[in-house]
Protein backbone atom coordinates (compact mmCIF):
# COMPACT_ATOMS: atom_id res chain seq x y z
CA UNK A 1 0.00 0.00 0.00
CA UNK A 2 1.44 3.41 -0.93
CA UNK A 3 0.90 6.64 0.97
CA UNK A 4 -1.66 7.72 -1.59
CA UNK A 5 -3.63 4.58 -0.76
CA UNK A 6 -3.88 5.17 2.97
CA UNK A 7 -7.41 4.49 4.23
CA UNK A 8 -8.78 7.91 5.11
CA UNK A 9 -11.91 9.21 6.72
CA UNK A 10 -13.18 12.74 6.93
CA UNK A 11 -13.08 13.89 10.54
CA UNK A 12 -16.12 15.25 12.34
CA UNK A 13 -16.24 18.66 14.00
CA UNK A 14 -15.74 17.46 17.55
CA UNK A 15 -13.67 19.10 20.23
CA UNK A 16 -12.73 17.68 23.59
CA UNK A 17 -13.53 19.41 26.84
CA UNK A 18 -11.62 19.31 30.09
CA UNK A 19 -12.67 16.87 32.77
CA UNK A 20 -13.95 18.38 35.99
CA UNK A 21 -12.65 16.82 39.16
CA UNK A 22 -15.03 16.19 42.06
CA UNK A 23 -14.46 14.94 45.57
CA UNK A 24 -15.94 11.57 46.53
CA UNK A 25 -14.79 8.22 47.75
CA UNK A 26 -12.58 6.27 45.41
CA UNK A 27 -13.99 3.18 43.81
CA UNK A 28 -12.47 -0.13 42.90
CA UNK A 29 -9.45 0.31 40.65
CA UNK A 30 -9.18 -1.46 37.27
CA UNK A 31 -7.42 -4.78 37.20
CA UNK A 32 -3.63 -4.78 37.23
CA UNK A 33 -1.39 -5.50 34.26
CA UNK A 34 -0.79 -8.96 35.62
CA UNK A 35 -4.51 -9.63 35.65
CA UNK A 36 -5.03 -8.01 32.25
CA UNK A 37 -3.21 -10.84 30.52
CA UNK A 38 -6.28 -12.96 31.19
CA UNK A 39 -8.40 -11.24 28.58
CA UNK A 40 -11.64 -12.27 26.96
CA UNK A 41 -11.60 -14.75 24.11
CA UNK A 42 -10.05 -13.20 21.00
CA UNK A 43 -13.19 -13.94 19.00
CA UNK A 44 -15.19 -11.38 20.99
CA UNK A 45 -13.47 -8.38 19.44
CA UNK A 46 -13.77 -9.93 16.00
CA UNK A 47 -17.50 -10.45 16.41
CA UNK A 48 -18.07 -6.90 17.68
CA UNK A 49 -15.92 -5.16 15.10
CA UNK A 50 -17.96 -2.61 13.18
CA UNK A 51 -17.60 -1.74 9.50
CA UNK A 52 -14.85 0.77 8.87
CA UNK A 53 -17.05 3.82 8.52
CA UNK A 54 -19.74 2.95 11.09
CA UNK A 55 -18.34 5.48 13.57
CA UNK A 56 -17.09 9.02 13.08
CA UNK A 57 -13.56 9.75 14.37
CA UNK A 58 -13.18 10.70 18.02
CA UNK A 59 -10.52 13.35 17.23
CA UNK A 60 -12.40 16.14 15.48
CA UNK A 61 -11.24 18.77 13.03
CA UNK A 62 -10.53 21.29 15.77
CA UNK A 63 -8.50 18.71 17.69
CA UNK A 64 -6.38 17.96 14.63
CA UNK A 65 -5.88 21.65 13.86
CA UNK A 66 -4.76 22.50 17.39
CA UNK A 67 -2.46 19.48 17.49
CA UNK A 68 -0.85 20.53 14.22
CA UNK A 69 -0.32 23.99 15.70
CA UNK A 70 1.20 22.48 18.84
CA UNK A 71 -1.47 24.02 21.08
CA UNK A 72 -3.90 21.25 22.05
CA UNK A 73 -3.55 21.24 25.83
CA UNK A 74 -5.88 18.25 26.19
CA UNK A 75 -4.48 16.17 23.34
CA UNK A 76 -3.99 13.25 25.74
CA UNK A 77 -7.80 12.96 25.83
CA UNK A 78 -7.89 12.38 22.06
CA UNK A 79 -4.72 10.43 21.27
CA UNK A 80 -4.03 7.14 23.04
CA UNK A 81 -6.64 4.61 24.14
CA UNK A 82 -9.86 5.74 25.84
CA UNK A 83 -12.85 3.83 27.18
CA UNK A 84 -15.90 5.86 26.21
CA UNK A 85 -19.45 5.85 24.95
CA UNK A 86 -19.18 6.89 21.31
CA UNK A 87 -22.35 7.54 19.35
CA UNK A 88 -24.34 5.44 21.80
CA UNK A 89 -21.93 2.49 21.91
CA UNK A 90 -19.49 1.65 24.71
CA UNK A 91 -16.00 0.71 23.55
CA UNK A 92 -12.43 1.94 23.19
CA UNK A 93 -11.07 4.59 20.85
CA UNK A 94 -7.48 4.38 19.63
CA UNK A 95 -5.54 7.22 18.00
CA UNK A 96 -1.83 7.63 17.26
CA UNK A 97 0.35 10.13 15.41
CA UNK A 98 2.41 8.35 12.73
CA UNK A 99 2.57 10.60 9.63
CA UNK A 100 5.15 8.54 7.75
CA UNK A 101 3.37 5.21 8.13
CA UNK A 102 1.70 3.48 5.20
CA UNK A 103 -0.49 1.33 7.42
CA UNK A 104 -1.30 1.25 11.15
CA UNK A 105 -3.32 -1.36 13.07
CA UNK A 106 -4.04 -1.91 16.73
CA UNK A 107 -3.24 -5.42 17.94
CA UNK A 108 -3.64 -7.27 21.21
CA UNK A 109 -4.99 -10.39 22.87
CA UNK A 110 -8.47 -9.30 21.78
CA UNK A 111 -7.61 -9.97 18.12
CA UNK A 112 -4.83 -12.56 18.51
CA UNK A 113 -2.26 -9.85 17.67
CA UNK A 114 -3.44 -9.98 14.07
CA UNK A 115 -2.79 -6.69 12.25
CA UNK A 116 -5.44 -7.38 9.60
CA UNK A 117 -8.32 -7.33 12.08
CA UNK A 118 -8.41 -3.72 13.31
CA UNK A 119 -6.74 -1.29 10.89
CA UNK A 120 -6.68 2.39 11.85
CA UNK A 121 -7.97 5.11 9.54
CA UNK A 122 -5.80 7.97 8.36
CA UNK A 123 -7.27 11.43 9.08
CA UNK A 124 -6.30 13.62 6.14
CA UNK A 125 -2.85 15.20 6.30
CA UNK A 126 -2.77 15.39 10.11
CA UNK A 127 -0.62 12.27 10.44
CA UNK A 128 -3.14 10.90 12.96
CA UNK A 129 -4.59 7.38 12.62
CA UNK A 130 -7.65 6.29 14.58
CA UNK A 131 -10.34 3.67 15.11
CA UNK A 132 -13.11 2.79 17.56
CA UNK A 133 -13.66 -0.81 18.69
CA UNK A 134 -17.09 -1.48 20.22
CA UNK A 135 -17.44 -3.49 23.45
CA UNK A 136 -13.71 -3.51 24.17
CA UNK A 137 -13.01 -2.83 27.85
CA UNK A 138 -10.38 -1.55 30.24
CA UNK A 139 -7.53 -3.96 30.99
CA UNK A 140 -6.70 -5.05 27.44
CA UNK A 141 -3.08 -5.27 26.35
CA UNK A 142 -2.31 -3.57 23.03
CA UNK A 143 0.33 -2.17 20.69
CA UNK A 144 0.33 -0.49 17.30
CA UNK A 145 1.46 -2.51 14.29
CA UNK A 146 3.09 -0.11 11.82
CA UNK A 147 4.17 -0.57 8.22
CA UNK A 148 6.41 2.08 6.70
CA UNK A 149 8.03 2.22 3.27
CA UNK A 150 11.09 0.01 2.91
CA UNK A 151 10.79 -1.48 6.40
CA UNK A 152 9.32 -4.71 7.75
CA UNK A 153 6.23 -4.40 9.92
CA UNK A 154 7.04 -3.50 13.54
CA UNK A 155 5.23 -3.01 16.86
CA UNK A 156 5.20 0.11 19.04
CA UNK A 157 3.81 0.94 22.47
CA UNK A 158 1.36 3.83 22.57
CA UNK A 159 3.12 7.19 23.27
CA UNK A 160 -0.05 8.45 24.98
CA UNK A 161 -0.88 5.26 26.91
CA UNK A 162 -1.94 5.98 30.49
CA UNK A 163 -0.82 2.55 31.73
CA UNK A 164 1.73 -0.04 30.65
CA UNK A 165 2.92 -3.49 31.60
CA UNK A 166 5.51 -3.91 34.32
CA UNK A 167 9.00 -4.04 32.73
CA UNK A 168 10.54 -5.93 31.08
CA UNK A 169 7.14 -6.44 29.37
CA UNK A 170 6.34 -3.51 27.09
CA UNK A 171 2.69 -3.60 26.00
CA UNK A 172 0.36 -0.69 26.64
CA UNK A 173 -2.81 -1.30 28.66
CA UNK A 174 -6.25 0.20 28.10
CA UNK A 175 -7.05 1.95 31.38
CA UNK A 176 -10.07 3.75 32.76
CA UNK A 177 -9.55 5.71 35.96
CA UNK A 178 -12.21 5.36 38.65
CA UNK A 179 -10.52 7.55 41.24
CA UNK A 180 -12.08 10.69 42.73
CA UNK A 181 -9.81 12.99 44.68
CA UNK A 182 -10.69 14.23 48.16
CA UNK A 183 -8.07 16.99 48.39
CA UNK A 184 -10.24 19.98 47.42
CA UNK A 185 -9.15 21.99 50.48
CA UNK A 186 -5.50 21.52 49.57
CA UNK A 187 -6.08 22.40 45.92
CA UNK A 188 -8.06 25.53 46.77
CA UNK A 189 -5.37 26.72 49.17
CA UNK A 190 -2.61 25.89 46.66
CA UNK A 191 -4.15 28.09 43.96
CA UNK A 192 -3.39 31.21 46.01
CA UNK A 193 0.00 30.13 47.30
CA UNK A 194 3.19 32.12 46.63
CA UNK A 195 5.93 29.61 47.33
CA UNK A 196 8.79 32.09 47.41
CA UNK A 197 7.12 33.85 50.35
CA UNK A 198 6.72 30.71 52.46
CA UNK A 199 9.07 28.12 54.02
CA UNK A 200 9.90 25.37 51.54
CA UNK A 201 11.79 22.22 52.50
CA UNK A 202 11.86 19.34 50.02
CA UNK A 203 12.60 15.69 50.74
CA UNK A 204 13.86 13.90 47.60
CA UNK A 205 12.77 10.27 47.25
CA UNK A 206 13.72 7.45 44.90
CA UNK A 207 10.52 5.45 45.21
CA UNK A 208 11.97 2.01 44.48
CA UNK A 209 14.63 2.09 47.18
CA UNK A 210 13.29 4.35 49.94
CA UNK A 211 11.69 1.49 51.85
CA UNK A 212 11.31 -2.19 50.96
CA UNK A 213 9.65 -5.39 52.19
CA UNK A 214 12.72 -7.46 53.06
CA UNK A 215 10.61 -10.44 54.11
CA UNK A 216 8.87 -10.45 50.70
CA UNK A 217 11.89 -10.96 48.48
CA UNK A 218 13.03 -7.39 49.22
CA UNK A 219 10.31 -5.88 47.04
CA UNK A 220 9.57 -2.17 46.88
CA UNK A 221 6.59 -0.62 48.60
CA UNK A 222 3.53 -0.04 46.42
CA UNK A 223 2.05 3.43 45.91
CA UNK A 224 -0.64 2.71 48.49
CA UNK A 225 1.74 1.13 50.98
CA UNK A 226 4.03 4.13 50.74
CA UNK A 227 1.36 6.69 51.62
CA UNK A 228 1.16 6.44 55.41
CA UNK A 229 4.82 5.49 55.99
CA UNK A 230 6.16 8.39 53.92
CA UNK A 231 3.71 10.89 55.37
CA UNK A 232 4.68 9.99 58.93
CA UNK A 233 8.40 10.32 58.16
CA UNK A 234 8.07 13.63 56.34
CA UNK A 235 5.92 15.20 59.06
CA UNK A 236 8.25 13.95 61.79
CA UNK A 237 11.32 15.42 60.10
CA UNK A 238 9.72 18.76 59.23
CA UNK A 239 9.66 18.74 55.42
CA UNK A 240 6.93 20.60 53.54
CA UNK A 241 7.17 18.66 50.25
CA UNK A 242 8.37 15.36 48.86
CA UNK A 243 9.98 15.16 45.44
CA UNK A 244 9.87 11.83 43.66
CA UNK A 245 12.48 10.91 41.12
CA UNK A 246 10.65 10.21 37.82
CA UNK A 247 7.65 7.92 38.29
CA UNK A 248 6.85 7.60 34.59
CA UNK A 249 7.35 4.15 33.09
CA UNK A 250 10.94 3.34 32.14
CA UNK A 251 12.53 0.12 30.90
CA UNK A 252 15.82 0.29 32.82
CA UNK A 253 15.48 0.32 36.60
CA UNK A 254 19.02 1.54 37.42
CA UNK A 255 18.31 4.72 35.41
CA UNK A 256 16.21 5.84 38.44
CA UNK A 257 13.47 6.70 35.97
CA UNK A 258 15.43 9.26 33.97
CA UNK A 259 15.19 7.31 30.70
CA UNK A 260 11.45 7.49 30.10
CA UNK A 261 9.66 5.22 27.64
CA UNK A 262 6.02 6.03 28.53
CA UNK A 263 5.55 9.72 29.33
CA UNK A 264 1.87 9.45 30.24
CA UNK A 265 2.00 6.20 32.23
CA UNK A 266 3.01 5.98 35.90
CA UNK A 267 5.39 3.10 36.51
CA UNK A 268 3.51 -0.16 36.98
CA UNK A 269 6.33 -1.38 39.23
CA UNK A 270 4.45 0.12 42.17
CA UNK A 271 0.79 -0.20 41.19
CA UNK A 272 -1.88 1.29 38.96
CA UNK A 273 -2.36 4.95 37.97
CA UNK A 274 -5.20 5.19 40.49
CA UNK A 275 -2.87 3.87 43.18
CA UNK A 276 -0.54 6.80 42.47
CA UNK A 277 -3.50 9.16 42.63
CA UNK A 278 -4.31 7.72 46.06
CA UNK A 279 -0.74 8.35 47.27
CA UNK A 280 -0.77 12.01 46.20
CA UNK A 281 -4.29 12.51 47.57
CA UNK A 282 -3.25 11.03 50.93
CA UNK A 283 -0.15 13.23 51.19
CA UNK A 284 -2.22 16.31 50.42
CA UNK A 285 -4.71 15.43 53.14
CA UNK A 286 -1.76 15.23 55.55
CA UNK A 287 -0.61 18.70 54.46
CA UNK A 288 2.35 17.57 52.30
CA UNK A 289 3.07 18.85 48.80
CA UNK A 290 4.22 16.51 46.03
CA UNK A 291 6.76 17.25 43.28
CA UNK A 292 8.01 14.94 40.54
CA UNK A 293 11.11 15.02 38.36
CA UNK A 294 10.14 15.51 34.71
CA UNK A 295 12.45 14.65 31.80
CA UNK A 296 11.84 16.60 28.55
CA UNK A 297 15.54 16.68 27.59
CA UNK A 298 15.96 13.19 26.11
CA UNK A 299 14.48 9.71 25.78
CA UNK A 300 15.95 6.19 25.35
CA UNK A 301 16.48 4.36 22.07
CA UNK A 302 14.45 1.26 23.02
CA UNK A 303 12.81 -0.08 19.87
CA UNK A 304 9.33 -0.51 21.41
CA UNK A 305 8.94 3.15 22.42
CA UNK A 306 9.36 6.63 20.89
CA UNK A 307 12.57 6.03 18.97
CA UNK A 308 12.04 6.11 15.16
CA UNK A 309 8.39 5.72 16.00
CA UNK A 310 6.92 5.43 12.51
CA UNK A 311 10.15 4.34 10.86
CA UNK A 312 11.39 7.94 10.68
CA UNK A 313 12.99 10.35 13.12
CA UNK A 314 9.60 11.53 14.38
CA UNK A 315 10.04 12.68 17.97
CA UNK A 316 13.81 13.22 17.59
CA UNK A 317 16.12 15.00 15.14
CA UNK A 318 17.50 12.82 12.36
CA UNK A 319 20.94 14.48 12.46
CA UNK A 320 22.85 13.08 15.48
CA UNK A 321 24.48 16.48 15.99
CA UNK A 322 21.05 17.70 17.09
CA UNK A 323 19.23 14.47 17.85
CA UNK A 324 21.51 12.36 20.05
CA UNK A 325 22.94 12.96 23.50
CA UNK A 326 26.61 11.92 23.63
CA UNK A 327 26.74 11.38 27.41
CA UNK A 328 23.61 9.32 27.91
CA UNK A 329 23.26 7.44 24.62
CA UNK A 330 19.72 8.77 24.19
CA UNK A 331 17.73 10.73 21.62
CA UNK A 332 16.94 14.44 21.97
CA UNK A 333 13.43 15.72 21.25
CA UNK A 334 12.87 17.81 18.13
CA UNK A 335 11.68 20.95 19.92
CA UNK A 336 10.96 22.72 16.63
CA UNK A 337 8.23 20.29 15.59
CA UNK A 338 4.76 21.39 16.66
CA UNK A 339 3.39 17.95 17.43
CA UNK A 340 6.43 17.12 19.58
CA UNK A 341 6.11 20.39 21.48
CA UNK A 342 2.43 19.57 22.01
CA UNK A 343 3.36 16.11 23.33
CA UNK A 344 5.58 17.69 25.99
CA UNK A 345 3.42 20.70 26.88
CA UNK A 346 0.31 18.55 27.32
CA UNK A 347 2.32 16.02 29.30
CA UNK A 348 3.31 18.58 31.92
CA UNK A 349 -0.31 19.69 32.23
CA UNK A 350 -1.43 16.06 32.39
CA UNK A 351 0.52 15.39 35.59
CA UNK A 352 -0.85 18.54 37.22
CA UNK A 353 -4.45 18.06 36.15
CA UNK A 354 -4.88 14.29 36.27
CA UNK A 355 -2.67 13.50 39.29
CA UNK A 356 -2.63 16.79 41.26
CA UNK A 357 1.15 17.08 41.46
CA UNK A 358 2.20 20.41 43.00
CA UNK A 359 5.40 20.90 41.03
CA UNK A 360 7.71 19.56 38.35
CA UNK A 361 11.46 19.61 38.73
CA UNK A 362 12.58 19.85 35.09
CA UNK A 363 15.64 17.68 34.57
CA UNK A 364 18.78 18.59 32.59
CA UNK A 365 17.67 22.07 31.50
CA UNK A 366 21.27 23.03 30.68
CA UNK A 367 21.45 20.28 28.06
CA UNK A 368 18.37 21.77 26.41
CA UNK A 369 19.63 25.36 26.35
CA UNK A 370 22.93 24.78 24.57
CA UNK A 371 23.44 23.09 21.21
CA UNK A 372 27.07 22.38 22.06
CA UNK A 373 26.29 20.88 25.47
CA UNK A 374 28.90 18.17 26.18
CA UNK A 375 30.06 18.27 22.53
CA UNK A 376 33.40 19.00 20.90
CA UNK A 377 33.97 21.25 17.89
CA UNK A 378 32.41 19.73 14.80
CA UNK A 379 29.94 17.65 16.84
CA UNK A 380 27.15 20.23 16.93
CA UNK A 381 25.20 22.50 14.60
CA UNK A 382 24.77 26.22 15.37
CA UNK A 383 21.38 27.96 15.27
CA UNK A 384 20.28 30.23 12.41
CA UNK A 385 22.35 33.07 13.87
CA UNK A 386 25.48 30.94 14.04
CA UNK A 387 25.31 30.76 17.84
CA UNK A 388 25.09 27.88 20.31
CA UNK A 389 21.76 28.62 21.98
CA UNK A 390 18.95 26.13 21.21
CA UNK A 391 16.29 28.61 20.17
CA UNK A 392 13.51 26.02 19.82
CA UNK A 393 14.14 24.56 23.29
CA UNK A 394 14.27 28.03 24.85
CA UNK A 395 10.97 28.89 23.19
CA UNK A 396 9.43 25.65 24.46
CA UNK A 397 10.55 26.24 28.06
CA UNK A 398 9.13 29.76 28.06
CA UNK A 399 5.83 28.61 26.59
CA UNK A 400 5.70 25.68 28.99
CA UNK A 401 6.10 27.88 32.06
CA UNK A 402 3.57 30.43 30.85
CA UNK A 403 0.95 27.79 30.04
CA UNK A 404 1.47 25.90 33.32
CA UNK A 405 1.23 29.01 35.48
CA UNK A 406 -1.85 30.20 33.60
CA UNK A 407 -3.74 26.92 33.82
CA UNK A 408 -2.48 25.56 37.15
CA UNK A 409 -2.04 28.47 39.57
CA UNK A 410 0.05 27.75 42.63
CA UNK A 411 2.19 24.96 41.18
CA UNK A 412 5.98 25.12 41.02
CA UNK A 413 8.25 24.79 38.01
CA UNK A 414 11.82 24.09 39.11
CA UNK A 415 14.82 24.08 36.77
CA UNK A 416 17.77 21.76 37.23
CA UNK A 417 20.12 24.22 35.51
CA UNK A 418 23.85 24.12 36.21
CA UNK A 419 25.27 26.99 34.14
CA UNK A 420 25.38 30.79 34.30
CA UNK A 421 22.32 31.22 32.06
CA UNK A 422 20.71 34.49 33.22
CA UNK A 423 17.22 34.97 34.65
CA UNK A 424 16.24 31.32 34.84
CA UNK A 425 13.68 32.10 37.55
CA UNK A 426 12.53 35.47 36.16
CA UNK A 427 9.13 35.82 34.45
CA UNK A 428 9.01 35.42 30.69
CA UNK A 429 7.62 38.96 30.30
CA UNK A 430 10.77 40.24 32.05
CA UNK A 431 13.11 38.33 29.74
CA UNK A 432 13.47 35.20 31.88
CA UNK A 433 12.75 31.53 31.30
CA UNK A 434 9.76 31.65 33.64
CA UNK A 435 10.73 29.04 36.25
CA UNK A 436 9.82 29.56 39.91
CA UNK A 437 13.10 28.18 41.27
CA UNK A 438 16.52 27.06 40.10
CA UNK A 439 17.95 23.90 41.62
CA UNK A 440 21.10 24.66 43.60
CA UNK A 441 23.42 22.15 41.93
CA UNK A 442 26.54 23.41 43.67
CA UNK A 443 25.08 23.03 47.14
CA UNK A 444 23.68 19.60 46.29
CA UNK A 445 27.02 18.23 45.03
CA UNK A 446 29.39 20.07 47.37
CA UNK A 447 27.39 19.80 50.59
CA UNK A 448 25.27 16.67 50.31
Amino acid sequence: MTKSEKPTRKSSKQQGTAKSGTDSKSTKTPRSSKQSVRTRKPSVAKQTSAPRDSFSPVPGEVDLYLFGEGRHELIYEKLGAHVLNHEGVKGVSFAVWAPNAERVSVVGNFNEWDGTRHPLHHLGDSGVWETFIPKLKSGELYKYEIKSAGLPTFLKADPYASYAETPPATSSIVYESKYRFRDSKWMKKRAGREHFRQPLSIYEVHFGSWRRHVEENNRSFSYREMAEALAEYVLRTGFTHVEFLPLKEHPYGPSWGYQVSNYYAPSARYGTPDDLRYLIDYLHQRGIGVIMDWVPAHFPKDAFALARFDGSALYEHLDPRRGEHPDWGTYIFNYGRNEVRNFLLANALYWFREFHFDGLRVDAVASMLYLDYSRKDGEWLPNKFGERENLEAISLLKELNEVVHRDCPGVMMIAEESTAWPQVSHPVYAGGLGFDFKWNMGWMHDTL
